[in-house]
């Protein structure tokens, strides 16, 4: 990337289990991963370190004030201006950021994901094109119930009390209501072939004019 070539910034919004990183993915493969600096807004969680396990499986995970959203768009601003960056590494085990880091390079075009990534101005106004993936929210449900268990070692009953306390609240109160800021919103996400050809395509057009 030319220094004088302001990247092209993504946002992939919408609520959890709704195939957001699908649709992710799916820019990434059509567009090209050497393309692009793919950010997740999930690994600036702040460090809960500070608490016993039992105390950290209980905090507020989907309130925006559970991210570090200030160093992702000081991160953003950074790749932004052509210079890498050092993203967090976050432990969804232990509920801890890890020692390390990865270290993204600036790219053509930076694709951001996350669930609550609209529901701040500061962080909404930096994306060119922001994207809402919508589906039922039984679809969604079932999807964090098989991925919580699988991939976090979550019981199943702490899976259904953490979406009644604050996942499904917080998806009323922040998430739902950001969908009216999206430019494009994708019913059925990574399912929906037509809308991710369009969203593709509609990419390919702005680096081809840059």
């Amino acid at each position: 990337m030319s220094a004088d070539t302001r990247p092209i910034v993504i946002g992939v919004a919408g609520g959890t289990g709704s195939g957001k990183t699908t649709v992710a993915h799916a820019i990434l493969e059509k567009v090209g991963w050497n393309r692009i600096a793919f950010i997740q807004h999930d690994s600036y969680y702040y460090d809960a370190s500070n608490l016993p396990l039992a105390e950290r499986a209980r905090l507020n995970f989907d309130h925006p004030d559970s991210l570090e959203t200030p160093l992702l768009v000081e991160h953003l601003q950074t790749l932004r201006a052509g210079r890498p960056v050092n993203i967090p590494v976050y432990d969804f085990r232990a509920f801890t950021r890890t020692s390390e880091t990865r270290l993204v390079q600036p790219e053509p075009v930076i694709l951001v994901e996350g669930i609550l990534i609209f529901a701040e101005r500061v962080l909404r106004e930096l994306f060119d094109v922001k994207i809402f993936v919508d589906a039922d929210s039984d679809i969604r449900f079932i999807r964090r119930l098989e991925r919580d268990i699988k991939d976090r070692s979550r019981s199943l009953e702490s899976v259904v009390e953490q979406y009644l306390t604050t996942v499904r609240p917080m998806h009323l109160e922040f998430v739902e209501p950001s969908k009216r800021y999206a430019d494009v919103i994708i019913p059925e996400g990574g399912h929906n072939k037509v809308a991710l050809d369009m969203v593709v395509a509609r990419v390919q057009t702005l680096l081809g004019a840059t």
